[in-house]
């Protein structure tokens, strides 16, 4: 089935085909397939602080500000979850360490 049919099955039924919209193109992407930037507008017209900071700095802060931060308490709850599989995963490889030592013991130092 295609697309238009899909989209509009009354349309083609009549047999006229279904009306197209025109989309207007999309601007280019920074840093896409051209790998150009847009110029950089001059330092006198951003300030002084702006003039001093570098465009990746700027570029840093803004992907910042659109993470999604996790709240204090599912942090907490995290940190505590790394720590107990932490804790319990160096007891294991302390046990295993053990074991072996022991077991090279009997075996080659007798």
């Amino acid at each position: 089935m295609s697309r238009a049919l899909r989209r509009h099955p009354a349309s083609q039924k009549s047999g006229k085909p279904g009306r197209q919209r025109k989309r207007a193109p999309k601007p280019p992407i920074p840093g896409a397939a051209g790998g150009k930037r847009p110029p950089q507008e001059p330092a006198e017209g951003r300030g002084l602080l702006s003039a001093l900071r570098p465009r990746w700095a700027e570029d840093i802060f803004s992907e910042l500000r659109k993470v999604s931060w996790p709240s204090r308490e599912d942090t907490w709850y995290l940190t505590f979850v790394v720590l107990i599989v932490a804790s319990a995963f160096g007891i294991f490889l302390g046990g295993v360490d053990m074991f072996f030592n022991w077991a090279i013991d009997r075996v080659l130092i007798r």
